[in-house]
């Protein structure tokens, strides 16, 4: 036992975090990153499901033993030797969940109002590199555990229970919100240090502000609605289904335009029909209604005009999402926008077109895809 000791204070490891100090929070924190961008995949992944676990598990045991440790409970034990990188695991587990969510949510996230709380994500993401200095601020520790913690929620609790509804979100919140409680009270009972240095009352209205304040974004709908997200959105010309194949005739965009697969001014003949094609990622058995919501801007009144919502419904469990369609005849010229929304009005995503009626113009770069 010694000499593990003795071989685990030379080890290299060792030596190069304590030579590199100052920068041993950015280390972790890229790790953390790199590490979920190469491993994870699918969110109903058996692997994915227990890697994410086993990070939401790990941070709530290191964060109780981390606080502890400032009233020298684990000295003499074998948690002493480990105490100087609970700081580092935190901010490990920080920017690996942080960077889980990133991914997940950047499949649903379109140009669309939903972008907001992917704009938060990314800020959380990368402010988590200048967490080291305060992580030892409690109030700060826990709300960015509260906050993680509800994000993990709001998105697993659906994977498992294979149902996702307003229902289900509130359950997941108040899941939340209960563990981050439960953290507190037991670290606050067991910490005298703790003790000294929060407020109870404070620290829950901290993270009761958090609470509310995610409901808050769900029911404005500025939360997409992971786990489902929008594979692809085409306006097409044509589709066709054979053999189980979806046959997309549509536009391609300039190869430049990676964020997109069709061209935004889209030329139709007079009497055409206009197609709109979507694959939306769900986990596996998970059964949902969606529509399509066909809006036509009004320059006159400079406002969205909703024309018609189109539903269907999709299961979940096919790797390039589950393939849907609906079609149109009664367009005008103009600029329209499809969003792909659930039954809660919570956004997909959106597929956006200049519409060109022309009998002269011919189609650009037309192309024929099979989904």
């Amino acid at each position: 036992m010694k000499r593990a000791l003795v071989r685990y204070r030379n080890s290299a490891f060792r030596q190069f975090l304590r030579r590199h100090k100052k920068y041993a929070p950015i280390y972790f924190f890229i790790g953390g990153f790199i590490f979920d961008t190469l491993t994870l995949g699918r969110v109903d992944r058996a692997y994915d499901l227990t890697v994410l676990c086993l990070h939401m598990v790990n941070l709530t045991v290191i964060i109780y033993l981390f606080n502890l440790a400032d009233d020298g409970k684990w000295k003499n034990t074998f948690l002493d030797r480990f105490e100087e990188y609970f700081p580092l695991a935190i901010q490990f587990f920080f920017g690996a969940l942080s960077s889980a969510y990133v991914i997940y949510f950047s499949r649903s996230v379109s140009l669309s109002k939903t972008v907001s709380f992917f704009i938060i994500l990314i800020v959380l993401l990368f402010a988590n590199e200048f967490l080291k200095k305060r992580i030892s601020n409690k109030y700060l520790q826990f709300s960015v555990y509260a906050f993680i913690n509800f994000t993990y929620c709001s998105f697993m609790i659906p994977v498992f229970i294979r149902e996702m509804s307003t229902e289900i979100f509130i359950v997941s919140g108040l899941v939340s919100f209960g563990i981050t409680l439960t953290l507190i009270g037991v670290t606050y009972t067991a910490s005298p240090s703790t003790r000294k240095e929060i407020t109870l009352w404070k620290v829950i209205g901290l993270v009761g502000i958090i609470y509310i304040t995610l409901n808050f974004f769900y029911f404005f709908r500025l939360i997409p609605p992971v786990p489902l997200a929008l594979d692809t959105g085409i306006v097409a010309h044509n589709i066709k289904v054979e053999d189980g194949n979806y046959i997309v005739s549509y536009e391609a965009d300039d190869s430049h335009i990676f964020w997109r697969d069709h061209r935004l001014n889209f030329v139709l003949e007079p009497e055409e029909e206009v197609y709109i094609f979507s694959s939306i990622f769900a986990p596996t058995s998970l059964e949902k209604e969606v529509f399509h919501r066909w809006k036509w801007y009004n320059k006159e009144t400079e406002d969205w005009e909703i024309v018609e919502d189109i539903g269907f419904e999709i299961v979940g469990g096919r790797d390039g999402g589950f393939r849907g369609y609906t079609y149109k005849s009664n367009v005008w010229q103009g600029t329209w926008k499809v969003e792909v929304m659930t039954e809660e009005e919570l956004v997909l995503g959106v597929i956006d077109f200049n519409l060109i009626i022309s009998e002269n113009l011919e189609p650009k770069k037309l192309v024929v895809k099979r989904f």
